[in-house]
C-alpha cells in the first residue's frame, strides 16, 4: 500500500517503518497517525516478521513533535480525539509480538519522544535531542508521555523533563537512561538493523512471550508478574521451536527455528 506520509520495507525478516515528511521534521498530524495506524494491521498480522525498526526520513528530526499548525486549530473535543488517536496507534506499537527498536535521529520531541518511548527500546544518534516541550506552547504531552517516560527514567527526572519543558542531548539521554546506544548518525540505521537481525535469528514465541511477560509484568507486585513468567514459560514447551533449540543445543549445532 502507497502511503504519503510514511514508508514501509521488509528484509530479512526485520521491516523498518520511516515516518516521511522530512520538510515538517516528520511532524506527526492525523494523517500520520492513520497511515501507523494502518501499516501496523499488516505488520501484526505479518507471521514471517521478526523485528522492527522506527526512524525518521532526514538527518534532521526523528519526530520533532505534534503538527502545531493543525492543533492550534482544534476545539477540545478535536484535541481528545486527536490525542485518542495517537494513545490507541502508539500502544498498538508498545504491545505489538514482536521487538520494536527506536532509531532516534536528531529531534524526537513532544510526539517524538513519546513515539520513542512506546518501542521496546531507544538506539539514538549523536546529535539527537530529546524532550516534552508542550508546556511551552500551554499543553501537556498526549500520547503518553505523562505515563511512558517515566517508566524509562524514573519519576523525579519525568517530572523534572515534564514540568520544564526542557530539551536534553544525547548524553544526558544515555546518562539517564532514556537511550541504550548512542552512534554517529550515519551509522545509526545499520546498527539498529544490526541488532534487529540478531532478535530475527531468535525463537520467535520465546521473543514474544518475553515481551509480554515483560510488558505485563512491569509495574504490578512481583507474585502476580512471576505468575505471567510462569504461564508462559510452561506454554513454550508445546512449541516445536523449544524441541528444536534444545535438541540444537545437545547436538551442538544451530537451531532452525521456525515459530511453531
Amino acid at each position: 500500500m502507497a502511503f504519503e506520509t510514511i514508508s514501509y520495507e521488509k528484509v530479512d525478516g526485520v521491516g523498518v517503518l520511516k515516518i516521511n515528511r522530512p520538510k515538517a521534521l516528520n511532524a506527526l498530524n492525523e494523517q500520520v497517525l492513520k497511515e501507523l495506524d494502518t501499516q501496523l494491521d499488516e505488520i501484526d498480522t505479518d507471521r514471517d516478521l521478526r523485528a522492527l525498526v522506527i526512524t525518521g526520513a532526514g538527518e534532521k528530526a526523528f519526530v520533532a513533535g505534534a503538527d502545531i499548525v493543525a492543533m492550534s486549530e482544534m476545539n477540545s473535543e478535536q484535541a481528545a480525539a486527536f490525542s485518542k488517536l495517537g494513545q490507541s496507534v502508539f500502544r498498538r506499537l508498545e504491545i505489538l509480538r514482536i521487538p520494536v527498536i527506536a532509531a532516534v535521529n536528531g529531534f524526537a520531541l513532544g510526539g517524538g519522544t513519546e513515539l520513542a518511548c512506546s518501542c521496546d527500546f531507544i538506539y539514538a544518534s549523536e546529535n539527537a535531542k530529546f524532550g516534552q516541550p508542550e508546556v511551552l506552547l500551554g499543553l501537556m504531552p498526549g500520547f503518553g508521555g505523562t505515563q511512558r517516560l517515566a517508566r524509562f527514567v524514573g519519576l523525579p527526572r519525568a517530572r523534572e523533563l515534564i514540568y520544564t519543558g526542557e530539551q536534553i542531548n544525547v548524553q544526558q539521554a544515555l546518562e539517564m537512561g532514556l537511550v541504550n546506544k548512542v552512534f554517529s548518525k550515519e551509522t545509526l540505521l545499520d546498527e539498529a538493523l544490526k541488532t534487529a537481525k540478531i532478535i530475527s535469528k531468535r525463537a520467535p514465541l520465546a521473543v514474544t512471550a518475553s515481551k509480554e511477560a515483560i510488558n505485563d509484568g512491569f509495574d504490578v507486585a512481583i507474585d502476580k508478574g512471576l505468575g505471567f513468567e510462569l504461564d508462559l514459560f510452561g506454554e513454550l514447551f508445546d512449541s516445536q521451536d523449544v524441541k528444536e533449540g534444545t535438541k540444537a543445543f545437545t547436538e551442538k549445532r544451530e537451531p532452525k527455528f521456525t515459530g511453531e
